[in-house]
């Protein structure tokens, strides 16, 4: 993994997680989990690199094919993903419905909002 590989993994981390620190709404909390979730598919990725490797697949290959890549880190990068989508579509879901029943979508001012009884 390459030092500047390793940095856009931090700076991808960095605002996804400075955007959730500062967010005054709850969508753009999602978005910016997300792009802080990305980081980690990108790190899982970063580690399973091997220059010059192919696929880890041996079918069709001669006897000793050389370096391949790390398929356990796809396979989590692929679960990661996953679940991150299924993690971001809860999320919204509860926003949706954090706004039907209060009326906003700021997470200041759920704390004084009494929500709609109806």
């Amino acid at each position: 993994m390459t030092v500047l590989a390793f940095a856009v993994v931090v700076w991808l981390f960095v605002v996804g997680l400075y955007g959730m620190v500062t967010s005054r709404n709850l969508i753009h909390l999602v978005v910016c989990l997300s792009v802080a979730q990305s980081a980690t598919d990108l790190l899982l990725l970063e580690i399973g690199y091997v220059g010059h490797g192919h696929a880890p697949v041996f079918v069709d290959l001669p006897k000793h094919p050389g370096p391949t890549v790390d398929s356990i880190m796809q396979a989590l990068s692929l679960t990661d993903v996953v679940l991150g989508a299924a993690v971001s579509a809860l999320l919204l879901a509860l926003s949706v419905q954090v706004h039907k029943r209060t009326g906003t979508l700021d997470p200041d001012e759920l704390r004084t909002v009494e929500p709609n009884r109806s």
